[in-house]
């Protein structure tokens, strides 16, 4: 079954391609960041290799279409920050019903908003299954909007520049990296994961203050 919705998949971009070029790949990039429904690993992986290889253009291009991309990413992340923001709770209560997401997850990230703001949306944009999430609870927590524009679309450019470079590289072995993937998935989200942890360890753990009583004693020690 995952064979023929793939194949349904890369038919429907070829024609995509084919009639809009990266006119297409922005316009998928806003629904698949505003839904989460359209799979951004095989449509900017698929763009690499028909838009940019396919068409003898010199591989530079490549760090362009991953800013093109990365704008309709953050553009598409946006508009379910502000239905988050303006809707607040109770309409992501609805929504996350409706389509059978489980509400502890989506307090679990919030509560990673609130703790570590924006180190959680930039890096949030390069972890498969959370990249389309992060923008509900950032809009809970009311993250600033030009703020998380802006982490979102460094996030994103990195997430699109890499996957379209490896589409220039491996298109042509699409049935090599789709079996990859089926195959190792789960260490990939695995070690994304604890890439994330260690770095938000890092970054923020000069946060982490002396308490006031310790420092007074020590001073008293001294």
């Amino acid at each position: 079954m995952l064979d023929s919705i793939e194949q349904t998949i890369l038919s429907a971009l070829q024609v995509i391609f084919d009639q809009s070029g990266w006119y297409g790949v922005f316009g998928l990039m806003i629904f698949e960041n505003a839904t989460g429904i359209t799979p951004s690993e095989i449509i900017l992986a698929f763009a690499g290799w028909m838009l940019i290889e396919s068409h003898g253009i010199a591989p530079g291009f490549i760090f362009v279409a991953g800013f093109y991309a990365g704008l309709g990413s953050a553009i598409g992340a946006s508009i379910t920050y502000w239905v988050a923001r303006l809707g607040g709770r109770p309409l992501v209560d609805k929504f996350a019903k409706l389509f059978r997401i489980d509400l502890r997850y989506i307090e679990s990230i919030e509560n990673q908003c609130k703790k570590w703001g924006l180190g959680v949306v930039f890096l949030g944009r390069m972890l498969p299954g959370l990249r389309t999430m992060i923008s509900i609870p950032a809009g809970l927590v009311r993250i600033s909007f030009p703020r998380f524009f802006l982490a979102t679309l460094a996030g994103a450019y990195i997430w699109c520049t890499v996957l379209i470079g490896t589409g220039y590289v491996l298109g042509q072995e699409w049935q090599l990296i789709s079996r990859y993937l089926k195959a190792h998935l789960p260490l990939v989200f695995a070690i994304g994961f604890l890439l994330a942890a260690a770095y938000l360890v890092y970054h923020y753990r000069a946060s982490i203050s002396i308490p006031g009583w310790m420092r007074q004693t020590k001073k008293e020690l001294d």
